[in-house]
């Protein structure tokens, strides 16, 4: 058939033309969940075999964090879809999960027929409405002819700037009708401006010179740092300066846990020394970080001595939170890159000696006491995340649920390559863990991917052990068993009198579950079995779930308090 210009007609249906235009952004990987209005597009599926892969999940809500795992572990943009009403309202708790860490996707869900919008129809819910203050864009389609430019678009938007979630709605109509498929990829000068000005040119002199002319200088490595692809650029500063680095939880892997400028973790549980850092430093480069209270602490009694340098992509971040000294607007990896050629090497004996003996004060008063065996065999949730670290080498891909076990996870876990460590951030979400395992493994298939899980968040999401099966997805889970949900517990210990109300759980056999999902398994309960049992996870063939019961009591320390600067941690229940 040929169009009025003469060209040739290539007529489809919306749902055809949906699954071609994602093929066009470069998708091989989708997560989702049938339903009613979202049959046509299920039902173009079947054609597209070999094409697109699609993983069923068991739950949509696993769909959109299987994304977020996929996208944090590939740096492209994650795809979740769903049905209309309760499968699309099922994707929310991602859907903001993905706004807070800034992960690049694109969720796209069935609604009711045109006609029938706004009726109040079978499955009919709002989900623009719902989901417009946590997405960078949302969009209801209702014409087969909106589909391709729409789509395309959400992709630009979801991948631009600071990256985050986008939600495309179409109605079932859409997904039916004819349309003439033209696939052009949507472009905007907008969205792909260039920030580096003669302003900025003059901004990044001034931060030369003041990080030439600090004594007890430090970086902080954010999750911006992972996005922008900066990760050399960021190491080249600190060697050149012999700059001290330090990371958030978001940020954590953009530098290899081995290299002697890395110090650590900041803020709430982060380790002693860059916590002490931060209240002594002159000078702080903080970059692609958006100054969380979890990373702050107090912000009345943040960094009092230091300036602050803060390089970010998203101008509402500054001073936001923190008043900063020289905000630099634009792309990490072009501002640090253009900051680490003229940086002057200094030797700072003092800031590295004053460094070195917080990092020998947090291995003598915590870490050695928590890797010194206990008389009566239990285990520590670091013991076991060590042992997994050691005899990986620090070269899996490390996720977290969220709670006592991502912090240890955090903590001794070891990062040699560059994105991996996969976490809820922002946002918390007890549940994220398995699913985003999966996402992540299903992006870089020939990665080691461990989860590290409690038995309360685990529990949130068992049902995707169901994808796993499935799918035949091979990755590796260390179930740290307290019985207890453990941070909670923590906090019910320290500031509310030991009142345990409602933390305590009373667990299934997690064996007979992996069985039933025939996925090898193995539950240890004394420290001599655990590298054992570690090594045999690790060389399973397939996915393989270890159970780790450790101390029922065991808390995270350090620990920053509510409301307390990042120098006045708590070491011990005690004190």
């Amino acid at each position: 058939m040929i169009n009025c210009k003469g060209a040739m007609k290539n007529i489809v249906k919306g749902s055809e033309a949906l699954l071609q235009t994602l093929i066009e952004e470069g998708v091989s990987t989708i997560f989702g969940y049938p339903g009613g209005t979202m049959i046509p597009l299920y039902d173009e599926l079947y054609n597209f075999k070999g094409k697109i892969n699609h993983i069923l999940v068991r739950h949509e809500q696993g769909a959109v964090h299987a994304a977020e795992g996929y996208a944090r572990a590939t740096g492209k943009v994650g795809v979740a879809i769903a049905t209309s009403g309760p499968g699309a309202t099922n994707l929310v708790t991602g859907i903001v999960d993905a706004y807070m860490d800034s992960t690049p996707l694109v969720c796209i869900t069935a609604q009711v027929n045109l006609d029938k919008l706004g009726t109040d129809f079978f499955q009919e819910a709002d989900i623009v409405g719902i989901t417009i203050p946590a997405t960078k864009w949302s969009y209801q389609i209702t014409k087969a002819s909106e589909i391709v430019g729409i789509v395309s678009k959400a992709f630009c938007i979801a991948s631009s700037g600071r990256p985050g979630p986008v939600l495309v709605s179409i109605t079932k109509n859409a997904l039916v009708d004819d349309v003439d498929y033209q696939y052009v990829r949507y472009t905007s000068s907008r969205l792909n401006k260039q920030f580096f000005k003669t302003k900025l040119e003059v901004e990044i002199s001034e931060a030369v010179r003041m990080i030439n002319n600090a004594e007890r200088p430090m970086i902080i490595a954010g999750h911006g740092v992972i996005l922008s692809g900066a990760e050399r650029e960021l190491l080249e500063l600190a060697e050149r300066g012999n700059i001290p680095v330090v990371s958030t939880l978001m940020g954590l892997s953009a530098v290899s846990s081995n290299h002697p400028l890395f110090m650590g973790m900041v803020g709430m549980h982060g380790n002693v020394a860059p916590n002490k850092m931060t209240q002594q430093s002159d000078l702080i480069v903080a970059a692609g970080m958006r100054f969380s209270d979890r990373v702050t602490g107090n912000t009345e009694k943040y960094a009092p001595n230091a300036k602050i340098i803060h390089i970010d992509i998203d101008k509402a971040e500054f001073n936001k939170n923190v008043k900063v000294d020289l905000p630099l607007w634009g792309d990490a990896r072009g501002i640090l890159g253009k900051i680490a050629p003229e940086v002057k090497f200094n030797e700072r004996k003092e800031w590295f000696s004053f460094i070195n003996e917080y990092l020998e004060k947090e291995r003598k008063m915590i870490i050695n006491k928590l890797m010194k065996h206990d008389p009566n065999g239990m285990i520590s949730m670091a013991q076991a995340v060590d042992c997994v670290a050691r005899l990986s080498g620090g070269e899996a891909i490390i996720v977290t649920d969220v709670g006592q076990n991502q912090m240890f996870g955090a903590r001794y876990s070891k990062f040699n390559g560059e994105r991996s460590f996969i976490t809820s951030g922002g946002l918390g979400t007890m549940g994220y863990g398995l699913p985003a395992s999966i996402g992540a493994k299903m992006g870089v298939p020939d990665k080691e991917v461990v989860l590290i899980t409690g038995d309360g968040g685990f529990q949130m999401s068992i049902q995707e052990l169901g994808t796993i099966l499935q799918s035949q997805i091979k990755i590796k889970i260390l179930l740290l068993n307290n019985s207890y949900l453990g941070m909670v517990r923590q906090w019910q210990q320290l500031f509310y009198d030991k009142r345990y109300s409602f933390t305590e759980m009373i667990n299934p056999d997690f064996m007979k579950i992996a069985q039933a999902y025939n996925i090898a398994s193995r539950k240890i309960e004394h420290c001599s079995e655990l590298e054992e049992g570690v090594k045999e996870m690790l060389s399973s063939e397939g996915s393989f779930l270890l159970e780790v019961v450790v101390k029922r009591e065991e808390n995270v320390f350090p620990m920053v308090p509510s409301g307390a600067s990042l120098d006045e941690s708590i070491y011990n229940a005690d004190n």
